[in-house]
């Protein structure tokens, strides 16, 4: 249960709700057994199988044998002076009394736990949130992302409904389990001790029945993220499924991978519902050999037991077996549940190996240069990028040209520290960006991709993004900047107009304008350009790479560029092959050169 105790962490900050669940649960537990316990006396009395109690003694609350001869006394004074009739009435009104500050302080111990079990599930997707967003990007190359979003949403559910509401259970039950055996004690304990034999061979019965729960439901939600990456895939690819006619192909793997999730779902679901019949088959037995054993303590020649005493005795007992079997099902639903604590533990507990040095620099502004020195990159045990050497000075322009694959994308990622070098290092002013605040080293950094990134919010806050404090006007200069304004004050609430999922309401050029509006707010010194217009077509790529000159005014750029036709004026271009630059040079000199920029300039242009 270890990997319990780290979701159970998160109930510190909330210990005050704790304390105030536990205390009213033990008022509850105590109202119950009063209002039990005194049926006892009660049925001695009335039927004459104890002696009326005439004389009253001192009361000492540390003694229960004072406590219950004064009940006595009150009991059969009311007996000899009414009759048996109103001392009925009486018990009746004291037993409502009770049942009703049971109830009272039970609902008080729920109140209190609401806030616990919410507000630690809230916790537990606050980390987690916090997590996804803190890991480097690496991570979500070899992840689905709707592997981890059912992480995120389907197994916190589960232990929403599997661990927090048994937390209900764990803090009431146990208690519950413990006053009735005390009480239980006090009337017989020779019972009692026959009752810890019973108990723990019901116990180790619940607990083989649930033993292989946890690792069936780690796999039912495995199986519960392929169906989550199925559909995200699904959606995204939809436009491309009807395309070539695959809704048949796509269905039936769906359909597959749902029937086994179902099947283990089946089976998880049939042993946990086993716990509540089979804890009450086996209380129920329990109870007969506890009323043979009763039986024999008072049929014989020294009775131990009255019979009121065994009425009342099977009465309390009657009582565990609703808190048993709650705890029972409780352990089930523990089991089931540590599953998904399992998996959600995996991104929790998962190692981000970009981090910040203690100590780091702080950069507040690019004074010189960017130099890349013997950097050597790989994600598997394939190399990307080989002994790459580049200095980039402040101001230039630098393209990056190639074949697909070749590692320019992953060469600019290495600059903001999306991943981090395998050998040599990377330089900003003669300083290596593992030793920059990493937050620092981003704010000098705007990224324009070849796909916009755009949210499900207003174009103003998606042009804002990431800055606070920013008034409408400058929101304005950065859209006039990038092309964007006269497109965005025609749509129906302007800068107020919501995009849609992904920016789907608007062009791809107007989505790459609104991207290059976000880099203009920025306002960052160094710029990474990422094939910014190679899906557009030609009168959104001229607006666009209108967009983009303005953009790249007295900056640092770096252009990945698919075109070479929008990059002649850079100040160096860097032919990258096979991870390596084989070429650099101006336009006119790598033409001049006739080698692969050659050919590539001539494959576009034929």
């Amino acid at each position: 249960m270890k990997d319990f105790y780290k979701i159970i962490k998160y109930i510190f900050p909330y210990k005050g709700y704790a304390f105030l669940n536990i205390f009213f649960n033990v008022l509850s537990t105590l109202f119950s057994v009063f209002s039990f316990a005194i049926v006892i006396p009660f049925l001695g009395i009335l039927f004459k199988t104890q002696e009326l109690v005439t004389n009253k003694i001192a009361i000492d609350i540390t003694n229960m044998s004072s406590l219950k001869h004064n009940f006595n006394y009150w009991l059969s004074n009311i007996i000899t002076e009414y009759g048996e009739v109103k001392a009925l009435i009486s018990m009746g009104i004291l037993v409502i009394i009770a049942t009703l500050l049971k109830t009272a302080t039970m609902y008080f111990a729920n109140h209190f736990m609401v806030p616990l079990r919410n507000g630690v599930v809230k916790d537990i997707r606050n980390s987690l949130f916090d997590k996804v967003i803190s890991l480097p990007i690496g991570y979500f190359s070899e992840e689905k992302k709707g592997n981890i979003i059912a992480r995120m949403t389907n197994d916190v559910q589960e232990i929403e409904w599997g661990i927090m509401s048994s937390l209900e259970m764990v803090f009431r039950d146990p208690i519950k389990i413990l006053v009735y055996l005390g009480t239980m004690f006090i009337i017989s304990w020779q019972m009692t001790g026959f009752v810890f034999i019973l108990l723990p061979i019901v116990g180790l019965i619940i607990g083989q029945t649930g033993k292989s729960l946890r690792k069936v439901s780690m796999t039912g939600q495995k199986q519960m993220g392929s169906l989550m990456a199925q559909i995200e895939e699904m959606i995204g690819g939809l436009r491309i499924i009807k395309a070539f006619n695959a809704e048949k192909h796509i269905s039936d793997k769906f359909k597959e991978t749902n029937k086994d999730y179902t099947g283990l779902m089946n089976f998880v679901n049939r042993k946990r519902f086993l716990a509540s019949p089979l804890s009450e088959f086996l209380a129920t037995i329990a109870v007969v050999v506890i009323m043979w054993y009763g039986g024999t303590l008072i049929l014989g020649d020294n009775a131990m037991l009255s019979p009121a005493a065994l009425i009342g005795y099977l009465v309390i007992f009657s009582q565990i077996i609703s808190p048993a079997k709650t705890l029972s099902s409780s352990w089930f639903n523990i089991k089931k549940a540590m599953a998904s604590v399992d998996r959600v533990n995996d991104i929790l507990y998962q190692k981000n190996l970009i981090t910040e040095k203690q100590g780091a620099i702080k950069i507040t502004e690019f004074k010189n240069n960017i130099e890349f020195k013997n950097v050597n990159f790989s994600y598997t045990d394939i190399p990307v990028l080989k002994n790459i050497n580049l200095k980039i000075n402040k101001g230039q322009t630098i393209a990056l040209v190639g074949q697909s694959g070749s590692g320019k994308s992953t060469m600019v990622d290495l600059i903001p520290r999306f991943y981090d070098t395998i050998e040599g290092e990377i330089l900003i002013d003669g300083i290596n960006v593992k030793n920059y605040k990493l937050s620092d080293l981003r704010e000098l950094i705007g990224y324009v991709n070849q796909t916009p990134i755009l949210f499900n919010d207003t174009i103003a806050n998606n042009i804002a993004f990431g800055k606070e404090n920013i008034n409408q006007k400058e929101i304005e200069e950065a859209a006039k900047v990038a092309n964007a304004h006269e497109f965005i004050v025609e749509t129906e609430n302007q800068y107020n107009s919501n995009i849609g999922d992904g920016g789907c309401k608007l062009s791809g050029g107007q989505r790459q304008r609104l991207s290059i509006a976000r880099a203009v707010l920025k306002n960052p010194p160094i710029l990474i350009l990422d094939e910014a217009t190679s899906a557009l077509d030609t009168e959104s790529e001229k607006l666009v790479q209108e967009a983009l000159d303005n953009l790249m005014q007295n900056r640092t750029s770096i252009v990945i560029a698919h075109r070479l036709s929008t990059i002649k004026r850079a100040d160096l271009i860097c032919v990258i092959h096979e991870g390596q630059i084989v070429e650099s040079g101006k336009h006119e000199e790598l033409i001049k050169k006739k080698a692969l920029y050659y050919k590539l300039h001539n494959i576009q242009n034929n």
